[in-house]
């Protein structure tokens, strides 16, 4: 059968193109994000792969419909880049994909670990020569209290390694899912000194960091974002980052990273005045949604869109 791949990077056609072969798969591969213009690349093809990075609008949801497409499988596990009852009112199935959830929980503790370190302040005096100590203190994870929110396979992945730290870690989540140690949102909010989000981004779920619970946190707590930029007021986040009432945030996605976050944008004006405001506070550490970027994780992905897609193909078929 043959599949057809939008927004695919370098190392992921190489990817692309080894494993397809195996699994019996043709892929037609293309950089380009999926949009109206390049509809034609799909025709012949019910499956494709989408990448997370380029919102897909209705109409091209519609043209893909029209062209045969009836299954996306977009490489990621979030997929709210992407209008999914739209999609399956036009007749196509939309599945994310699961890749290892170990790049995203390394990352996460990698920022917390640079968050109560003060490591952005002390890398920026050492990149000018300046090997002064600063006047505060890091602190240690085993005297500190984690607040997970969300705790899917990230979410535990991130408590499996933070209990080899020795703190005390507290958990949140709808349904939960593990033998961790269940709080109510605001217990949790209460008492961790860092905050780390990990649940998906859905209608219930925007803005669930908003400036009412962003105020009953503790006081110098830390947020941690590797989940999705909406899961936090931006607005509120900077409000109590300026005023001194947080401590520091460490952020691999933001609201309105979308046209910024993937581009060099270092010659040209940055339109997000919130994204200006965080990148001049020392506490607050951001990164372009890099936390899934490993090789292992590419792999994964690879292979598992691949494989959605055959798994679709064949449903379809016997049913």
């Amino acid at each position: 059968m043959g599949i057809t791949v939008y927004g695919c990077g370098q190392d992921e056609a190489a990817l692309f193109r080894e494993m397809a072969p195996r699994l019996g798969v043709v892929p037609t591969i293309t950089e380009a994000a999926v949009s109206e213009a390049n509809i034609g690349l799909a025709l012949g093809n019910r499956c494709i792969s989408i990448g997370h990075k380029t919102q897909v609008t209705n109409s091209t949801l519609l043209a893909l419909s029209e062209a045969g497409v009836t299954y996306i499988s977009t490489r990621s596990v979030g997929c709210n880049h992407i209008d999914v009852e739209y999609a399956e009112a036009v007749g196509i199935s939309v599945e994310t994909v699961a890749y290892s959830p170990d790049s995203v929980a390394d990352y996460t503790l990698m920022l917390m670990l640079m968050a109560v370190r003060h490591a952005k302040s002390i890398v920026k005096s050492t990149n000018v020569h300046d090997y002064r100590l600063t006047d505060v203190r890091g602190k240690e994870l085993r005297d500190l209290t984690i607040g997970v929110i969300g705790t899917g396979r990230i979410g535990a992945a991130v408590m499996e390694r933070l209990r080899g730290f020795g703190c005390r870690i507290l958990a949140y989540d709808t349904r939960p899912k593990t033998s961790a140690d269940y709080v109510s949102l605001g217990e949790l909010l209460q008492q961790s000194d860092i905050v780390t989000l990990h649940t998906p981004l859905t209608a219930d779920t925007h803005h669930l960091l908003n400036r009412h619970r962003i105020e009953r946190m503790r006081h110098g707590a830390v947020i941690v974002n590797t989940g999705r930029g909406a899961l936090l007021d931006t607005e509120a986040l900077v409000s109590a980052l300026e005023g001194g009432r947080l401590g520091g945030a460490a952020l691999d996605v933001l609201e309105g990273e979308e046209g910024i976050f993937y581009a060099d944008c270092s010659d040209k004006p940055i339109e997000s005045r919130l994204l200006l405001r965080l990148h001049k506070l020392p506490n607050v550490l951001i990164s372009p949604h890099t936390a899934y970027y490993t090789d292992h994780a590419l792999s994964d992905t690879v292979e598992h869109s691949l494989t959605t897609c055959l798994n679709f193909a064949g449903r379809d078929q016997h049913g």
